[in-house]
């Protein structure tokens, strides 16, 4: 009686919130499941029924609205018109480096004043302008009025410079690049090899001499533009809005094509997902040229008519004073941001502020408790996704750790997996009939998402290059003949669906006969160390399987105690994910996101040769770290010095 009114609640229940056409065939696979369950699904069922409805309720809200626009043809400045409609003399955008404040009727005239411009300067639809500049409103309005002519942005990180720049611009084949005078040096370096078509426009004013030649100055040249709207290019929801380069963590980086639908969808799966509301003000210290800041942080004000806060440049020791400065609710953070907040001396602001919640991706399960009690932020809204991927997920429920969850209900609902993978490789594992094997709870696996293109939300469309493109494809995953994206990373999924990261593709090594994962390794080390910049990999070593650990630590002063730190490190880590070889440099380089970059130091190894900082190999007999000179570095080729 008691599995029959679970099982009737449950299927009323997904009548009256979804009410979609599958909803009988479902209803069907439940009780089946009921029957042969029992109480372990009733159990997971009374636990995550909560956290399901209200994920299925986002997703159908905004599936509704994607078809809307659709059926309408809409484009992201389609539905920012609407907003400025709404509100036209609501803040739109506060830039944190000058104090200026944009309404959303000033942010509209002045895009498009770029837009009026671009096309008189001969820019149609199709034709791709390349973007690279610091953080500024000018800096949303450009990108928003190419997109109201069809023309599309490719957003440059502003940290590139030489070989990589141009890669960039060349690879999306921009005809034009506008770039801020802060970017003048790095311009002038590239222009020499730069196509000598390209036009070339300053934002800023700034000395003739320390710009290419041939440039011209946009700021005028925008003031005397019609503010008027351009005429509509006749772009669809699927067309392409801008393009969004791969951080190069592992080579040069990869052109990923953003249409208006992706946009739409990964800034308003936040905002339903999170619960935003529009009196919010949200924090954007994230480079504008990514996701994160252009997308999930910029398009609650694009979309929903939200207040965002640019910021220039990260600052820790700023942070927490531009939010009580400027009343900010909500704030993001990537990669390693909250670990140099916590590493920052306690301040009266920290605990001043109105900031409820934070926002992002990379917060590390071992600070996070710490991080929100310090700082006093009810929620963390972590989210799991890349730039182009179709397997997002969200931390709906502030469940400590958890990247996101898929329900174990309705798995199907959302048809993103773990499916079993070689961690050394990266290949998937396939049954005997050619299948990929999904993962159970606890099992490690890649993140898989099934490719439906005529469905934005499971669509896939790449990168500008079909060979990256083809990579992050699989076929026969789900079933015979069907298509997923690969997302590269390995999770694992609890009892109740809870997803938490392990790693991204090369981010483990097998040593000792076990799996070691980097990710793991830097959140321990780098607590051990006082929060230093701590980066693990594998590196090889002749006569032995495997890959031994190494660890680059940013120890400008080579003020650490390696004593200590065996120590802590015994009661902290098994002994084979202890790094084998420690390097101290100045600094760990990383990206415009704080991800680090391990491709040199991966490269360089432990060779003295190469490696010019001070070099450390842990000998197994003492239990400490000694010196690697050149002679132990030969005994270590040799097999003489056993690790």
């Amino acid at each position: 009686m008691l599995r029959a009114a679970a099982c009737t609640s449950l299927l009323l229940l997904l009548r009256a919130v979804v009410g979609l056409p599958w909803f009988q065939a479902t209803g069907a696979a439940l009780v089946f499941y009921l029957g042969s369950g029992g109480w372990a699904f009733l159990k997971v069922f009374y636990k995550t029924v909560g956290r399901d409805v209200r994920g299925a309720i986002t997703l159908f809200r905004v599936k509704l609205q994607v078809k809307r626009h659709l059926r309408e043809k809409n484009t992201i400045p389609h539905i920012f018109r609407e907003c400025v409609k709404r509100h036209p003399n609501k803040t739109a955008l506060i830039f944190e480096g000058t104090g200026a404040t944009w309404t959303f009727k000033e942010l509209d005239e002045f895009s498009n004043a770029v837009a009026n411009f671009l096309h008189a300067e001969g820019f149609r639809c199709g034709d791709v302008i390349a973007l690279f500049m610091e953080n500024c409103n000018e800096y949303v309005g450009l990108w928003l009025g190419m997109a109201k002519i069809g023309v599309e942005a490719a957003l440059i990180n502003f940290n590139l410079r030489l070989d990589a720049l141009e890669h960039c611009f060349s690879v999306s084949n921009s005809k034009a690049v506008i770039f801020g005078r802060e970017m003048s040096q790095a311009m002038c370096d590239v222009s020499s090899i730069m196509e000598k078509s390209a036009r070339l426009y300053c934002l800023g004013e700034c000395d003739r001499a320390t710009i290419p030649p041939g440039t011209e100055f946009i700021d005028s040249l925008l003031q005397s533009a019609s503010r008027h709207p351009p005429k509509d290019p006749g772009r669809g929801f699927t067309d392409k809005l801008f393009y969004i380069y791969t951080s190069g963590t592992t080579g040069l980086p990869k052109a990923a094509i953003v249409v208006h639908s992706r946009y739409f969808r990964m800034a308003a799966l936040v905002y339903y997902g999170f619960r935003m509301r529009p009196d919010d003000v949200v924090y954007d210290c994230l480079p504008l040229y990514h996701s994160a800041g252009n997308i999930v942080g910029m398009g609650q004000c694009i979309l929903h008519g939200l207040t965002v806060v640019i910021k220039r440049k990260f600052s820790a020791s700023r942070f927490w004073d531009d939010c009580v400065k400027y009343n900010c609710t909500i704030v993001q953070y990537i990669g390693e941001i909250c670990r140099y907040l916590l590493n920052q001396p306690v301040r009266d602001t920290e605990s001043k502020h109105r900031v409820r919640m934070a926002l992002g991706n990379g917060l590390r399960p071992a600070i996070w408790t710490e991080f929100t009690t310090r700082f006093h932020v009810p929620q963390i809204a972590e989210f799991y996704g890349a730039t182009e991927c179709n397997c997002s997920l969200g931390n709906f429920d502030n469940n400590v750790g958890s990247c996101g969850f898929n329900s174990r209900i309705l798995p199907f609902v959302y048809p993103i997996r773990l499916m079993k993978v070689n961690e050394e490789t990266m290949e998937l594992i396939r049954n005997p009939d050619g299948l990929c094997i999904p993962c159970k709870p606890g099992e490690p696996g890649q993140l898989v998402g099934r490719i439906i293109q005529s469905d934005p939300l499971r669509r896939f469309d790449g990168y500008v290059n079909e060979s990256a493109t083809s990579k992050k494809i699989a076929n026969n995953v789900f079933k015979p003949g069907d298509t997923a994206y690969l997302s590269g990373d390995v999770l694992v999924m609890d009892e109740l669906g809870y997803m938490y990261f392990r790693d991204r593709t090369g981010d483990t090594f097998r040593w000792k006969g076990e799996n070691v994962s980097t990710t793991e390794v830097e959140g321990i080390l780098s607590r051990l160390l006082g929060q230093a910049d701590v980066v693990v990999y594998g590196v090889e070593v002749p006569g032995t399987e495997g890959r031994a650990g190494m660890a680059s630590i940013a120890d400008p002063n080579h003020s650490s105690d390696l004593d200590r730190f065996v120590r802590d490190l015994k009661k902290a880590l098994p002994g084979y994910a202890h790094p084998v070889f420690l390097r101290l440099l100045p600094e760990v380089n990383k990206t415009g996101t704080f991800k680090f970059q391990k491709t040199d130091v991966k490269k360089e190894s432990f060779n003295p040769h190469l490696v010019k900082d001070p070099l450390y190999v842990l000998d197994a007999q003492q239990g400490k770290y000694i010196p690697l000179d050149e002679e132990l570095y030969n005994r270590i080729q040799s097999g003489k010095f056993k690790l």
